[in-house]
């Protein structure tokens, strides 16, 4: 296993200069990686009999079991959609660490890391593996659960958001005073990007609620919403400011295919595209939707090929949906919300989706 604590970290690092080469040549990378087509239209659906072998243990040694802080509740009849049957999907929510895959209805696969807070983001990779947050550190597990790296967070700051951005680079940002945006090699264990994020009245903030998620785009750029600072900022290579849109506690924060920026506004519970011109150009609210499927908090989004959006809730007093997807023009398509199987839902990766999760821009999640 690859393991890199904060020391080892410093060891790598030389000179702080060194730290900022990575950009350009993630960008050549990228530009690279976009001319090949994907070896599949859902090259990850072929993966799913991975996570079902023989060699998969029910229960691995590094596993613990998540304990329920809610009460559970029949699964309402009459909600639109197949149920559980309508994606196959990555499944988190913090508060319940305990990551889920569904396929044909069923949870076919999990992994469980105990008490304690929280898990935000995740992807499966195009080998099978599964990259998540646990807020504490960030770490990357085979299909049968076998830890490949894992980086801790050190004393004083946490890991709420991850990306692939390649096959051997994870992107992600350290809450802490200062914060910092990173890129790791998960090979050999060096630190090729850090930079610190501006955060004024550091000394008086608390980690814990300065970033959920951060994006590198197609573009070679990065995508970064300020939860605490009301704003979503895109930076170059060089860590420049080229675009930014305020917009109270910005949660999380995607580019679009079509170029576009969709934004999860956690204290209006809005999701908002907006342009490049920072115009809002589709929204949604629970007010938006029937009553009985009005989500209670959001989180996050994922923008589907066909145009719809999923929108992922933690839930709240009433335990309502969970997950709700919507077309372009707010028509409820699918309803899940099931809390006998499942938990808060803080984020979801849907597995048929054409597209390779380490090529940046190739996935809306």
């Amino acid at each position: 296993m690859r393991y890199v604590t904060f020391h080892k970290v410093i060891a790598c690092l030389g000179v702080f200069s060194a730290c900022l080469v990575l950009a350009p040549c993630v960008a050549t990378a990228q530009q690279a990686a976009s001319t090949s087509k994907p070896s599949s239209a859902k090259p990850l659906m072929k993966l799913l009999p991975l996570l079902t072998a023989p060699n998969v243990p029910q229960m691995a040694a590094t596993e613990a079991v998540a304990p329920r802080d809610w009460k559970e509740k029949p699964v309402p009849k009459g909600l639109p959609g197949r149920g559980l049957a309508q994606h196959p999907m990555l499944f988190l929510g913090e508060g319940y660490n305990k990551l889920m895959v569904i396929n044909k209805g069923k949870i076919i696969w999990s992994y469980q890391t105990g008490g304690g807070w929280e898990y935000d983001d995740a992807w499966m990779l195009s080998n099978g593996n599964i990259l998540f947050t646990r807020m504490q550190y960030i770490a990357e597990i085979t299909p049968d659960k076998k830890m490949v790296w894992r980086y801790d967070a050190p004393e004083g700051t946490e890991i709420h958001a991850c990306q692939p951005i390649s096959q051997d680079k994870v992107l992600f940002i350290l809450n802490g005073l200062p914060p910092k945006l990173m890129v790791v090699n998960i090979k050999t264990n060096a630190v090729e990007v850090e930079h610190s994020l501006p955060l004024p009245g550091m000394e008086r903030r608390f980690v814990h609620g300065e970033f959920r998620r951060v994006r590198y785009t197609a573009q070679g750029t990065y995508l970064v919403p300020f939860l605490e600072m009301d704003k979503v900022v895109e930076y170059d290579k060089d860590f420049k400011e080229i675009w930014r849109y305020d917009v109270p506690t910005p949660w999380a924060a995607i580019r679009l295919k079509n170029g576009n920026t969709l934004i999860t506004d956690e204290h209006d519970i809005e999701t908002r595209e907006v342009n490049s011109k920072g115009e809002t150009v589709w929204s949604i609210k629970p007010t938006d939707l029937p009553e009985r499927y009005r989500y209670a908090n959001a989180q996050s989004a994922t923008r589907l090929e066909n145009g719809n959006t999923i929108i992922c809730s933690r839930g709240g007093t009433d335990q309502g949906p969970q997950l709700v997807e919507v077309t372009p023009d707010k028509r409820v398509v699918w309803v899940m919300q099931d809390w006998m199987n499942f938990g808060p839902a803080t984020a979801v990766q849907i597995l048929d989706e054409p597209g390779i999760p380490e090529r940046p821009g190739d996935s809306q999640h």
